[in-house]
């Protein structure tokens, strides 16, 4: 099959070898006669591919199952941006608000209770990270989104926040880099960019924040993490086929290291990036500061948006490469480049805006 070449920001490109596993698995899992998705989620076989899963989570993550949970919910992580305040959120929390889908985890955490934003880059349209604020030393926690789709500014380090309870939305950068994963008490990701189809969202968890949770009288029980926790993602139907994904995914990226991903997304970014700069201004980049630069959403401009659209339906027609228009709210250009774009593909890109730039 000739593939597109896929730079979708969500739901996006996945591993070849994924696909084709979840293509069997589909029509007959592990011989059984049967499609994953017409299995018991109650029976042996779906919970060894659940438990595996989770159990590979963790091994990515270098974290131990004593300390951390792993949890597949649905509601994707909008649900989360509720949940985290629902339940945690009792006096005051501190968020960076670095882009949409931070200020939408605000605004769903303001419904709860005091948000302290202590730091924005909202001023310059959320084009840079913002590296001067103070957190609240008796924060109930500090929330950030580590990679931001539309504008394509990323956290490449992990922050030091002290004794404070430390929340992340990694959804659009999840296993893309190393990170220290210790330093987290919440990790939560929408599957659909980086390790799995839209429909799952991962939850990591350490166990002993839920000391900390809310006494709230008759909390609703789909809200409360209590209930996932305890019955080990299984309270309701989870999403079977999105977890299988899910799951062989960890597999593909265990089987191609962490440190080897970062490496590669480090290297198609740099190609990418390295091209723009030496443009002369034709394409310009939407973030300015290097180290802010996303590995995964690579943002940026042409002269004006009739060449923009241009530039897009060139590239459509000349090698049937897809996705690249920029979200809605922002315009111009993004190509998403998560863990299986290969190189070759963002090769081929810069190819087509060399030749673009020429005659053009």
């Amino acid at each position: 099959m000739e593939r597109a070449y896929n730079f979708s920001a969500g739901p996006a490109v996945l591993p070849m070898e994924v696909l084709e596993a979840t293509a069997q698995a589909s029509l007959n899992f592990n011989g059984l006669g049967m499609s994953i998705m017409e299995m018991s989620h109650r029976s042996k076989e779906y919970d060894v591919v659940i438990k595996e899963a989770q159990a590979d989570a963790l091994k990515i993550m270098n974290l131990s199952a004593d300390e951390y949970e792993v949890l597949f919910l649905g509601g994707g992580a909008s649900t989360q941006f509720l949940m985290i305040p629902y339940n945690f959120l009792k006096t005051q929390a501190d968020y960076l608000h670095t882009g949409v889908w931070a200020g939408k985890a605000i605004k769903e955490a303001e419904k709860i209770g005091k948000v302290n934003v202590i730091a924005s880059s909202k001023d310059t349209t959320f084009n840079y990270i913002p590296k001067d604020f103070v957190i609240t030393p008796d924060a109930d926690y500090v929330h950030i989104t580590t990679n931001n789709t539309i504008y394509g500014t990323e956290f490449r380090k992990d922050l030091e926040v002290g004794n404070v309870p430390f929340f992340a939305d990694m959804s659009s950068d999840m296993f893309a880099v190393q990170r220290d994963f210790s330093k987290y008490d919440l990790i939560y990701a929408g599957a659909q960019k980086n390790i799995g189809p839209a429909g799952v969202t991962l939850v990591v968890i350490k166990k002993s924040l839920m000391e900390r949770q809310r006494k709230v009288e008759n909390m609703f029980t789909m809200l409360d993490y209590n209930t996932h926790l305890n019955n080990e993602s299984m309270f309701n139907t989870p999403p079977c086929l999105p977890i299988y994904v899910v799951g062989q995914t960890f597999k593909w990226i265990l089987k191609n290291g962490l440190d080897a991903i970062e490496a590669n997304n480090i290297k198609k970014a740099a190609v990418l990036y390295d091209f723009m700069d030496a443009s002369n201004g034709y394409y310009a980049p939407t973030v300015k500061n290097h180290e802010d630069r996303s590995l995964m959403n690579v943002c940026f401009n042409l002269a004006t948006p009739e060449l923009e659209a241009k530039f897009i339906a060139d590239a459509k027609a000349a090698y049937n490469m897809t996705n690249l228009k920029g979200h809605r709210s922002v315009g111009g250009v993004r190509a998403s480049i998560y863990n299986a774009a290969p190189i070759e593909w963002v090769e081929t890109l810069v190819k087509f805006m060399e030749k673009f730039q020429k005659e053009n």
